[in-house]
């Protein structure tokens, strides 16, 4: 770091170490048995929930209850606000919230806050009817969203001060998978509660014929009670040993040490070539991004009930997440992360392939199965390696905003195109989408390699 950020306590250094030895097996499967491990694995749980229950599974619902796949293409803009999570997240970083930061310390506070706004959001939405106006629903929906995003916040700044530099993949490949859990718990468990709550079997067609919303208020109910799980953990974790930070002299200078420092201290830190890593970062999940809000409306039009994609994701889809997860974490301490980094990208891009194929299938519940394991499989290994990736980037000074930062750009512009997924399905078909989808993986094998030469050239690449 050439011009370390003012700071009472000695300079912190970025979260990314010099190169040195790998950790011998053994050493590596134990810090997944750490507390610091462990509690990752239930906030990230925490953290994954929110997201599908106002995009994927949202997608779902609303499908079945008649709304066009143009309109859920639009609604899915929703999800933007993970991607502008960057512009409240100095706030989320420097800013006190009396009492619960006086109670709890400034992470958990901010913690337990998110949280809270999630809970209260799933509420609404559960007692909304989409068929009579999406607009209550759009609003609870985004209430969960910018609660699920600060949620982000605080707690990629909580992960990365909680250990040190080398075991950042295992903390990250932990909280993917109590991410992934949620993801699974909020797509496929929400579908079987759903299921159960129905007074008698819905038809199995598209259509408002095969919707009951009594059904789905309780499958949301159940979600919102599931927030528990973090909520407990944040009042039984430690708070991260809080750095000093000197006190602003005035209004400017608090607001640079806020909002104007983080960023710069990037751009310091790596110069020129920090707009390699922006435009890695900001594509390396479009094709899964674009391709998942259509992945739910799909499973609808081909006739699959909720039970048999819940049963699927359930079962095939936790296995291989878990699996994803764990050889992603392992790998990215064995082999260095831009190594795993590379193949994820390469698995991501082609498990939508498996889509195209699927959609030629029509009603094959062994492809389905065979497409959504080897889709999780492969998002638990990119997903794994890339939060590594971004930790590493980080300096914990400002862990918070930086990360937010990362996180944000990850999604917005996948986000962004993603809204008009609808109507691309709709002008030219299921199959040709998610060739497309595959298609816009290739430019992140580019910026993979790019990246990769330059970590190996300037000594900040692990085991390159």
């Amino acid at each position: 770091m050439d011009n370390p950020p003012l700071m009472s306590a000695p300079p912190a250094e970025p979260t990314q170490a010099p190169a040195s030895a790998a950790l011998p097996w053994r050493d590596a499967l134990k810090v997944y048995l750490e507390p610091a491990t462990l509690r990752m694995l239930a906030l990230g749980f925490s953290a994954g929930l929110p997201l599908l229950l106002v995009l994927g599974t949202l997608s779902f619902r609303l499908r079945e209850a008649g709304i066009d796949r143009t309109t859920i293409g639009y609604l899915s803009w929703v999800g933007l606000a993970y991607g502008f999570k960057w512009v409240w997240a100095p706030l989320v970083d420097r800013l006190p919230l009396p009492p619960l930061t006086t109670l709890l310390g400034r992470r958990r506070g901010w913690l337990l806050l998110a949280q809270g706004m999630v809970i209260v959001g799933l509420i609404g939405m559960a007692m909304n009817d989409p068929r009579l106006g999406l607009q209550p629903l759009i609003w609870c929906a985004l209430l969960v969203a910018f609660g699920s995003a600060t949620q982000d916040i605080a707690l990629d700044a909580f992960r990365i001060e909680s250990a040190e530099t080398r075991k950042q993949a295992a903390l990250a490949a932990a909280y993917q998978t109590g991410y992934r859990l949620a993801m699974i718990w909020a797509g496929a468990g929400v579908l079987w509660v759903a299921a159960w709550a129905e007074v008698a079997p819905a038809v199995a067609v598209t259509g408002a014929a095969a919707y009951q919303n009594g059904a789905w208020k309780t499958a949301y109910l159940v979600m919102a009670a599931s927030m528990a799980v973090g909520v407990l953990t944040v009042l039984l974790s430690p708070e991260p040993v809080r750095r000093v930070l000197p006190k602003a002299k005035n209004a400017g200078e608090w607001l640079r040490s806020v909002l104007i420092e983080p960023f710069a201290d990037f751009i310091r830190r790596y110069k020129w070539q920090a707009a390699l890593i922006l435009a890695l970062i900001a594509i390396y999940r479009i094709s899964d991004v674009v391709m998942g809000i259509m992945a739910n409306p799909f499973y609808v039009d081909m006739g699959f009930t909720k039970d048999q994609v819940a049963t699927v994701s359930k079962i095939y889809g936790v296995i291989m997440t878990l699996v994803g997860a764990f050889v992603g974490g392992v790998l990215s301490m064995r082999l260095g992360v831009m190594r795993v980094l590379m193949l994820g990208a390469v698995l991501s891009a082609a498990s939508n392939l498996l889509f195209a194929w699927l959609a030629t299938r029509g009603h094959d519940l062994t492809a389905l199965i065979a497409v959504v394991s080897a889709d999780n499989l492969a998002g638990g290994i990119a997903s794994a390696a890339f939060i590594a990736y971004l930790s590493s980037l980080t300096n914990i000074s400002y862990s918070a905003t930086q990360y937010a930062l990362f996180s944000s750009l990850m999604l917005l512009l996948p986000k962004f195109i993603a809204g008009y997924s609808g109507a691309f399905v709709d002008a030219y078909g299921y199959s040709t989408f998610f060739t497309a989808t595959a298609l816009l993986g290739v430019p992140v094998l580019l910026l993979v390699a790019l990246a990769s030469r330059m970590a190996a050239r300037t000594g900040d690449g692990e085991r390159q």
